[in-house]
């Protein structure tokens, strides 16, 4: 198979956790080039067989097992498998299609992006849908990080693009379908994104951290950023059934520690009416905080009411739409 450097292809511009020496991905081993490391060590990261890479080191564990569990991870499979959610996922493929500046109604024209981010990329339901919109717009060799700090969930995106045949070294293999897009799946921090400075063209974040100085520091000038945040009233029925008291979600509160970094272009509200059996109930449970933060009466009230009749509720979303302001480093 041939190596990362004799095949032109766009590839992101990665660093090594350790040392931040530049990063070079290949099929088998990604190897640092050792140059920033006083003794010049090469650091390796294996590539798993499912088709991901571990690039978390263990001082930036909070826990031995970060992130959303295997369980978890299977539960928000099977639910999203049911399309639940197709709304948000085709509207983000939308934006991914259409230039910042536009309205969402107007998605026709080229996109430049070629390095993408999803940060928090879970089991993929999300980033199996930008990297089809990346391979249909009008650029050349996109490539795609999936980035989430849960190993399952990582394992999971990567096992679904070595399926598809997206991975960096099975898109490299077919160099004439120049616009397929190369997923690059990782285990990474998104505090300490192992990415050079100024190197992307854009971030998505989906129900996931928002880090306004580090997402500047990776993004172009003028690089788009999307966010993805439940928006008022989103399983407002469901909330009513689970807890005493009902808390509005505060979607735009994270708007003013972006300010200094991001210009606002864009805002965009989508909803879903759910029917739910209650297996797919208790999978929307698992996926959310509500699984831990209700009681467990609560829960299981609401869950035997679901086997009498299915459970309706309504999710809705907001997703803002920003640019990295020029001359923010």
């Amino acid at each position: 198979m041939s190596s990362s450097e004799q095949i032109n292809i766009q590839a992101p511009k990665l660093l090594c956790p350790y040392c931040q020496s530049p990063l070079l991905p290949d099929a088998k081993t990604w190897l640092c080039d050792g140059s920033l490391n006083a003794k010049g060590t090469r650091h390796p990261f294996d590539v798993a067989r499912q088709g991901y890479v571990n690039l978390l080191p263990v001082q930036n564990k909070k826990s031995k097992d970060p992130g959303d569990s295997q369980q978890s991870i299977d539960a928000r499979h099977r639910f999203l498998s049911q399309d639940f959610y197709q709304p948000l996922q085709q509207l983000i493929a939308r934006l991914v299609n259409q230039n910042s500046e536009q309205s969402v109604e107007s998605f026709h024209s080229p996109l430049n992006t070629q390095a993408w981010l999803d940060v928090g990329c879970g089991e993929g339901y999300y980033t199996s849908a930008i990297a089809e919109a990346l391979a249909i717009a009008e650029i050349n060799n996109p490539c795609l990080i999936a980035l989430d700090i849960s190993k399952p969930a990582v394992a999971t995106t990567a096992r679904v693009a070595k399926q598809n045949q997206q991975l960096w070294y099975q898109v490299k293999e077919d160099k004439s379908n120049t616009k397929a897009t190369a997923i690059y799946p990782m285990v990474a921090s998104a505090s300490h994104l192992p990415l050079v400075d100024n190197s992307l063209d854009a971030i998505s974040t989906i129900f996931s951290p928002i880090l306004p100085e580090e997402f500047a520091r990776v993004l172009k000038s003028g690089g788009r950023l999307l966010i993805a945040k439940p928006d008022s009233g989103h399983l407002q029925s469901m909330r009513e059934a689970l807890f005493d008291e009902v808390r509005p979600h505060d979607s735009d509160k994270f708007l003013e520690e972006l300010a200094p970094y991001f210009k606002e272009v864009a805002t965009h509200k989508i909803s879903a009416d759910l029917v739910l059996d209650r297996q797919s109930l208790a999978d929307l449970l698992t996926m959310t905080p509500y699984s831990y933060r209700a009681r467990a009466e609560k829960r299981e009230a609401l869950l035997a009411s679901a086997e009498r009749q299915p459970f309706e509720t309504t999710a809705r979303f907001v997703v803002y739409e920003l640019v990295k302001q020029k001359g923010e480093a």
